[in-house]
């Protein structure tokens, strides 16, 4: 996802997007200890989206003051 996808999302898609992203890493971090995750570098992308997500509802917020 790229954060202009994430801005053209509206505010409670975010947030669902946003939860699904954070369930998505539990289940992978889950994988990963054991061992049956094959890509260890998809945790990171996630992790990455999450962040872009959470930066555009940041921005959101600061604008709404």
């Amino acid at each position: 996802m790229k954060i202009t996808e994430a801005r053209d999302l509206r505010s409670d898609e975010r947030v669902e997007k946003l939860q699904e992203l954070q369930r998505k890493v539990f289940e992978l971090r889950c994988q990963a200890v054991t061992e049956n995750l094959q890509n260890r570098h998809v945790i990171r992308n996630i992790r990455r989206d999450i962040a872009r997500i959470k930066t555009v509802i940041r921005e959101d917020e600061v604008k709404a003051r």
